[in-house]
């Protein structure tokens, strides 16, 4: 059973907690109902995700295999076969779109236009330069609105912006690594890595960084939100979004290890406690 939990990449389904976020900053993350609503959307959500990594595997499979890391996945190594890939496809994507136009319609389509745009981004949009990393970006704002509609807060221009922004930064620090890796074995780990060089990445990271402070200093001090949360000292978290962003730019650019987001959410404790703290300040604030 390993080899199919790999290809499900199920430590990748920490990514759809992004479905919580307007809950939690409407302050209802906790009220029962809206609760188990929201948990059954991350599923749905968990099995459509994963169901686009299988396809995005499935396409891959001959270039991963030059990938010092990505030619042990299921595919490409031969663990799981091709058959069995594409009925676990079938099964999630079926499965997961069942589930959510049981839930709620809206999200039943915020859910196919996700499936559908990320099978455009498997079948070659994934080659085409800044577009590919939109896309990307652009399932984390898919999952914040999902959110939205399921626990029935709107989500505010502000939220939507900084999602895209450090999506963005996120994903860009990601593409580094391919290219510091790629550097290092003289084969070109994507197609579209020829249209990225280190200082252009380089450039977008300090760019985007900048700009997600300043976005997130304008947010916490705006009258809509102060009014909105009646505290007016919400800019105090701003603490821990600056260390969290310079730890990431350290990882990217001293430690050379952005290449995995998930792992770095996951196991880096300087960004656990910056992500915790932020979490019990921001909980504080707008709950008490």
């Amino acid at each position: 059973m390993k080899p199919i939990f790999d290809l499900l990449r199920v430590k990748q389904w920490v990514k759809n907690l992004f479905l919580l976020i307007p809950a939690f900053f409407a302050g209802t993350l906790f009220d029962f109902e809206n609760a188990k609503v929201l948990l059954l959307g991350v599923v749905c959500f968990s099995f459509i995700a994963s169901s686009v990594y299988i396809i995005n595997d499935y396409r891959d499979r001959h270039h991963d295999l030059i990938h010092p890391l990505k030619k042990n996945r299921p595919i490409a190594s031969g663990k799981v076969s091709l058959q069995t890939a594409i009925f676990v496809f079938a099964f999630l994507a079926i499965t997961g779109l069942t589930f959510a136009f049981y839930i709620d319609r809206i999200f039943f389509f915020l859910v196919l236009f996700y499936l559908i745009l990320n099978m455009g981004y498997s079948f070659g949009l994934k080659n085409v330069p800044i577009l590919d990393l939109f896309i990307v970006a652009s399932g984390f704002l898919i999952r914040v609105h999902s959110g939205g509609i399921l626990s029935n807060v709107p989500v505010s221009q502000w939220l939507s912006i900084m999602i895209l922004l450090l999506a963005l930064f996120i994903i860009i620090a990601k593409r580094r690594d391919d290219l510091v890796l790629q550097d290092k074995i003289g084969v070109d780990l994507r197609k579209v890595s020829k249209s990225y060089n280190l200082e252009f990445t380089n450039s977008c990271m300090t760019l985007l960084s900048a700009i997600i402070l300043v976005a997130y200093i304008m947010y916490t001090v705006s009258p809509e939100v102060t009014d909105r949360f009646n505290n007016q000292y919400l800019y105090t978290t701003t603490i821990f979004v600056m260390a969290g962003i310079m730890r990431y730019l350290q990882i990217t650019f001293v430690e050379k290890k952005s290449g995995s987001p998930t792992e770095i959410l996951l196991k880096d404790k300087f960004i656990l406690i910056t992500i915790l703290g932020w979490i019990i300040t921001f909980y504080f604030l707008i709950y008490f």
